[in-house]
């Protein structure tokens, strides 16, 4: 059985959020929780909700138990960006792009369990 739990317009660029979601990618589900909560990075928190939000889901709706889940599939994909503009000088302007993020978590039983 496979579980998904989806993310979307998380005010972070998607390359930020990649980094953290390769470090747990294959993990245990409650091993990366537990990983996510100590990471200093704005992302683990965008992606440890969301893998909660799977577990739960698992839980739930298919009465899974969570303990023998694993992260068989994570990734990051772009979103909308939103363009804003800065004054620059000369009476010139600077483009700033925003950019957002979706992230996708696919959880799955482990063969033994």
């Amino acid at each position: 059985m496979e579980v998904r739990a989806k993310t979307s317009h998380l005010s972070i660029s998607p390359q930020k959020l990649r980094l953290v979601c390769d470090k747990v990618r294959g993990m245990g589900a409650q091993q990366a929780v537990i990983v996510l909560q100590f990471m200093p990075q704005k992302g683990a928190e965008f992606v440890r909700k969301t893998l909660l939000s799977a577990m739960a889901n698992a839980e739930n709706n298919l009465e899974i138990s969570p303990s023998g889940l694993f992260v068989s599939e994570i990734w990051a994909d772009e979103g909308t960006r939103t363009k804003r503009f800065k004054a620059g000088a000369r009476g010139r302007y600077k483009p700033r792009v925003k950019r957002s993020s979706h992230v996708t978590i696919v959880l799955a039983e482990r063969e033994g369990a």
